[in-house]
């Protein structure tokens, strides 16, 4: 139904608009019995595929990137749909709008958007008040992350208090947090990826992070292995609990689509960049004692294959967005069948056995 009816639709649309039905129809999935009728079908559970990062339990390695539900409107969507995890946001301490419109381009050729949505968000203070509404009830939830990011009005030199407003408020009602240093579309944002700013945010946040909630950093696929190199040190001296790799790129190589238009890529052209930034930073912290820094792969990922290439670089989970547009609501359940296929084809007993075999078949290869 969605390849021959709603996505024709949904692309017939402008993005956005097409984005604004997707939001009001989805969310008659926050009713719990919808969204437990739609976790029977689309839910793939085994107890292979469950894994643990960063001291949290996930029921399946795929999670929800952040970026399609900025305000918690559409969790009973997600969990129905047989999400591992869901991460919201990018949330920002003060409400605001975002960029103006048209800011989300398709590039259906190459399985792609280019996105310059601008961290368009109601605020820390009516997310804090919605989560804790959904505390509250009685609906069933995987494990739920929040992204936050700087304020557009916020200057550089005040970012630390802009991200701990929000990191105060949110904590308490979600299993892990992500600082979000790395969009493009926030002027100025990436300049918090530099070793020195980066380090003093950190440390203020976990300074406040008096519950040990895991703390993640998202990197843009757009550093140089140096900077690479120095986030790691930060996040070690700061005692993150791990690197989500990679946000969009400004980069626009490969594209069989012509668009000039700013803002950041995603979708299909970003897995190669995003799988060899994965790479770089798994075979750094794979000389960590174990567990000490957690690695989460983004980008372009739209097949198991796509997974297990993730999980082989040094991935312990990975998580998605764009690809969901293109392939719709079947996608996690796909991706999920595929791992057990796999595993049950080569007599795996645990998804760490299966990536083994994946990265003995790539280096035979």
């Amino acid at each position: 139904m969605y390849r021959y009816i709603l996505r024709p639709l949904f692309f017939s649309m402008q993005p956005e608009n097409a984005h604004d039905l997707m939001r009001a129809g989805g969310r008659v999935a926050n009713c719990a019995p919808v969204s437990r009728i739609l976790r029977s079908h689309y839910n793939v559970v085994d107890p292979r595929l469950q894994v643990q990062v960063a001291g949290l339990s996930f029921s399946n390695p795929i999670g929800l990137a952040a970026g399609l539900d900025k305000n918690a409107e559409l969790l009973g969507l997600w969990n129905g749909l047989g999400f591992g995890h869901i991460e919201l946001g990018t949330v920002t301490a003060k409400a605001q709008p975002g960029n103006p419109k048209p800011r989300i381009f398709r590039l259906a050729a190459d399985g792609a958007l280019v996105n310059r949505m601008g961290f368009p968000s109601e605020g820390a203070d009516y997310l804090a008040e919605t989560l804790r509404r959904i505390r509250a009830g009685n609906l069933a939830l995987p494990a739920l992350g929040i992204n936050i990011g700087k304020s557009k009005l916020t200057e550089i030199a005040d970012a630390v208090a802009d991200y701990a407003y929000s990191f105060k408020k949110l904590v308490p009602y979600v299993d892990y947090v992500t600082v979000n240093v790395s969009s493009p579309n926030t002027p100025g944002l990436r300049q918090l990826q530099e070793r020195e700013r980066l380090q003093g945010l950190l440390s203020e946040l976990q300074s406040l992070n008096s519950q040990g909630k895991p703390i993640f950093v998202k990197v843009a696929p757009d550093l140089t292995l140096e900077a690479l190199d120095e986030v790691i040190e930060c996040c070690l001296a700061s005692k993150m609990a791990g690197i989500i790799a990679t946000n969009t790129t400004l980069g626009r190589e490969g594209l069989s689509t012509s668009i000039d238009e700013a803002g950041g890529l995603s979708g299909v052209p970003l897995f190669r960049r995003s799988l060899e930034v994965v790479r770089f930073l798994g075979s750094r912290l794979a000389s960590l004692p174990a567990g000490r820094l957690s690695l989460v792969g983004v980008g372009g990922i739209r097949s198991y294959q796509d997974v297990l290439s993730m999980l082989a670089a040094g991935a312990q989970m990975v998580q998605l967005y764009t690809a969901l547009i293109y392939e719709g609501p079947g996608l996690v359940k796909s991706l999920n069948t595929g791992l057990v296929a796999f595993m049950d084809k080569h007599g795996c007993r645990s998804l760490q056995e299966a990536t083994q075999v994946w990265a003995s078949g790539l280096k035979a290869a």
